[in-house]
């Protein structure tokens, strides 16, 4: 989208209790006022015309409340992550404790993170990080592999609109948080990254690709579909 047909970012407070902010984007490509509500980091944004009077925005946010609140009530809660909370880390929900050692190790249903609580976040994370960047390594390695195509960087980090990415110049990205979903989940989406490699697209000559790669992909997809946002939740 071309940045001049975009106004500065502004906001307005919807009164009550809590108080709440919307975040107001005026488009030249906008013909009337629309909601969203992101469902990851609960950001509320009101698009509406560039003429459009303020007052006439405030007055259809207090008309949308009832349908703002409970769409928010609604979201995931977020987790914390410390001592004595749980974790998921491939598919499996692992409890945080105080373990020995520098470094962190999984024992059983433990996690087990040595040192004081106010580096657990930290630890888990790095953790969390590590283990990923082998697994996808190891799978787009694989992948790649078999289809006879080499890729070039491999990026970890914390998408919220996508769980990986790659790019013309066989550049793929991964969110990190796919450590904490299913193995066979991770392995569907590197085999969708990978399968890029040869079509760009999104086509059935795609997909006969990713069922080469991944046979019977499905089930994974639709678990991303119906879990995927529980991964971020979780809060680093």
């Amino acid at each position: 989208m071309n940045s001049a047909s975009i106004a500065p970012v502004q906001h307005i407070m919807l009164p009550g209790s809590p108080k709440i902010n919307i975040v107001l984007r005026r488009s030249k490509r906008s013909r009337r006022m629309s909601l969203r509500i992101s469902r990851l980091k609960g950001i509320i944004t009101l698009s509406l015309p560039m003429s459009c009077p303020i007052r006439q925005a405030e007055k259809f946010i207090l008309e949308k409340e009832t349908w703002i609140r409970t769409h928010l009530a609604d979201l995931p809660q977020s987790l914390e992550v410390s001592f004595g909370a749980t974790v998921l880390f491939q598919g499996q929900l692992l409890t945080i404790c105080k373990g020995p050692g520098r470094q962190v190790s999984r024992g059983g249903t433990k996690l087990l993170v040595p040192g004081a609580d106010s580096m657990v976040v930290a630890r888990v994370k790095a953790f969390l990080k590590l283990q990923a960047r082998q697994r996808l390594r190891e799978s787009t390695d694989y992948y790649a592999t078999v289809l006879g195509k080499p890729y070039g960087k491999l990026t970890l980090r914390d998408t919220t609109s996508r769980w990986g990415s790659c790019s013309t110049q066989g550049n793929i990205n991964y969110s990190w948080r796919l450590i904490m979903a299913p193995p066979t989940v991770l392995k569907y989406v590197v085999a969708h990254e990978v399968a890029h490699l040869v079509q760009m697209n999104h086509s059935p000559q795609f997909w006969a690709v990713v069922e080469r790669l991944y046979p019977n992909y499905a089930n994974d997809r639709d678990w991303l579909k119906n879990h995927g946002e529980e991964l971020h939740c979780y809060q680093f």
